[in-house]
């Protein structure tokens, strides 16, 4: 009850190009339920649903939530920011027998922070269920994990090295589970992960079922799956679709490394409009980075991997709430985090590979709202971007010379959807004043241009 005062009750209704735009290439018997009414879930989950402010499915849950319910092992891809961890929630709920107090579902996520967003999901959705979920995950006390789970979890979310250690503890018994939820799962089968998943599953009960979120699932992937899923369902978007519609993209010709922090200097007035996130392609970029902006008297925050468990959670804390404005981040902010406020990316560093691409500007426009993703490129990371062009068939524009008051010139078009809970009054920028009046924020609404 202490966690469901805090979800916001606020209007979740993805724009209507999300339900009619989206294409799919999907198996035959996948059809498209229109309404949670006509899914046929239980009516304490409905009203969880309705009460967190869902109002009609978003495309891949129009098409997915049935297939998972029915059983059957389901591959589902839609682009960042159209409700796939509701999905999977949704429809591990409804399989759930609440009085049985063991653990029934597991889910696996890449990162800590997934995890607990995911738990906090389960548990708003489930709020007239009593269910228990908790979330099992590294850098917290063991002796509470095991408390927890001895007490009874119908669900446990977490990450595969601390969900494995549980297992082996037998604290977490592995019996009762009939679901087996694999979110960003093309980073969980990668390298890093693949060994503890498959140290995991060979412990689960032979008819488990699987399922497998993500919003990018390379060929290489899908060929994996064929050793643990049974005659599975694909729901997969067309690659051409997955750039994502209301993302604006540009980059900017810094010609050289050292002149990136003065771009980004340039740009930080910009930045602090709306939330921004600003992506490095290491821990140490970040640290440096990051001390490099406080000292020039800016305000950042910034997270990565190495940091303790509770700076992690504070500094999430901060960012959800609006108290941060600017979060400079490696890669583990680049999948799933959902802080729909964010409408700004900067890329600081071009990703490594086109799948993270895809996950890091899919921070922003969550919902069907707007953004901007903005990629500072060398000389030498010209044939990357257009790598990227061609691979998803997307188009990444140069920004104005002028960039600063170019990017500011966009807000009307791409930016307002997140401006307005801010309330800002006046922005002057290069002397030029832009006068914006916006009423407090009330929900995820579409303002328009």
């Amino acid at each position: 009850l202490a966690f469901v005062a805090t979800v916001p009750r606020t209007r979740r209704l993805l724009k209507e190009e999300d339900m009619t735009k989206i294409e799919f290439e999907t198996s035959e018997e996948v059809d498209v339920t229109p309404t949670f009414d006509t899914m046929g879930l239980r009516e304490d989950l409905l009203r969880g649903i309705y009460a967190y402010g869902f109002e009609k499915p978003s495309a891949i849950q129009q098409r997915a939530i049935k297939q998972i319910i029915k059983g059957r092992d389901v591959i589902a891809q839609s682009q960042s920011g159209t409700g796939k961890t509701a999905t999977f929630c949704v429809s591990v709920l409804q399989c759930l027998d609440i009085q049985v107090r063991e653990t029934q579902a597991l889910i696996l996520a890449p990162t800590r922070e997934l995890a607990g967003q995911i738990q906090k999901v389960l548990l708003a959705l489930g709020d007239y269920m009593n269910v228990q979920c908790h979330s099992c995950i590294g850098g917290t006390n063991v002796g509470e994990d095991i408390r927890k789970l001895d007490y009874g979890q119908h669900v446990v979310a977490g990450t595969p090295g601390r969900v494995f250690d549980m297992i082996r503890r037998r604290s977490l018994r592995t019996r009762a589970i009939k679901m087996l939820v694999l979110d960003e799962a093309d980073e969980m089968l990668n390298k890093g992960f693949k060994e503890q998943i498959y140290d995991v599953y060979r412990y689960l009960p032979p008819a488990t079922q699987v399922c497998l979120i993500s919003a990018t699932l390379p060929h290489e992937i899908l060929e994996m799956t064929n050793k643990f899923m049974t005659d599975p369902i694909r729901i997969l978007v067309k690659r051409d679709e997955l750039t994502l519609e209301g993302i604006k993209q540009f980059f900017v010709a810094v010609e050289r490394e050292e002149w990136k922090f003065d771009t980004l200097c340039d740009l930080y007035d910009t930045l602090t409009i709306t939330q921004a996130v600003i992506f490095c392609n290491t821990k140490r970029k970040v640290d440096w980075l990051t001390e490099k902006m406080r000292e020039a008297n800016f305000t950042v925050s910034s997270m990565h991997g190495d940091m303790p468990q509770k700076e992690r959670e504070s500094i999430m804390k901060e960012f959800r709430s609006g108290a941060s404005r600017v979060l400079i981040s490696t890669d583990v902010w680049a999948r799933g985090l959902d802080v729909p406020q964010v409408s700004l990316i900067i890329n600081y560093d071009l990703p490594n590979n086109r799948e993270l691409y895809i996950h890091r500007i899919g921070r922003s426009g969550r919902y069907g709202r707007k953004g901007v993703a903005i990629n500072f490129v060398k000389n030498d990371d010209i044939r990357i971007l257009r790598d990227i062009e061609q691979y998803y068939s997307t188009q990444i524009d140069e920004m104005p010379m002028n960039g600063k008051l170019a990017f500011v010139n966009l807000l009307p078009e791409y930016l307002i959807d997140n401006v307005d809970m801010f309330s800002i009054d006046v922005l002057v920028v290069q002397g030029t004043k832009c006068a914006f009046l916006f009423q407090p924020y009330t929900g995820f609404t579409d303002l328009g241009p």
